[in-house]
């Protein structure tokens, strides 16, 4: 009995949000609703390619500076600064290779703007 009243309630709650359902999914609300905007798809891109090459140049000046403290209060133990300096040296080759990548991608996006216009 108690699967039956289960069921009957579901079917119940489907029945009356169906209409309410159905009329409020489209394309265009759930687009406005989650903030997805009407810009270019390759803008879009781009946008989200600029941002994460950001963060992660950002975290790279990050670990170079945590190097530099890391050295900074080693104390003179050789082991600390042998630490900060492979930091340091690793968050540089991590910057210089976000910085090509960035560089990669503006080549890339002016190359296909200048090809389809």
């Amino acid at each position: 009995m108690k699967i039956s009243t289960k069921v009957m309630s579901g079917l119940m709650m489907v029945t009356l949000l169906a209409p309410f359902a159905a009329s409020a999914l489209t394309i265009e609300t759930v687009g406005n609703t989650i903030g997805l905007g009407t810009a270019d798809l390759k803008e879009t891109v781009i946008n989200i390619i600029q941002w994460v090459l950001g963060l992660l140049g950002l975290i790279a000046v990050i670990m170079i500076l945590i190097g530099g403290f890391q050295w900074m209060t080693a104390g003179g133990n050789e082991e600390k600064v042998a630490s900060a300096k492979k930091i340091i040296s690793a968050a540089v080759i991590g910057l210089i290779v976000v910085l090509l990548a960035w560089a990669i991608v503006i080549f890339v996006v002016q190359t296909t703007t200048n090809v389809t216009t």
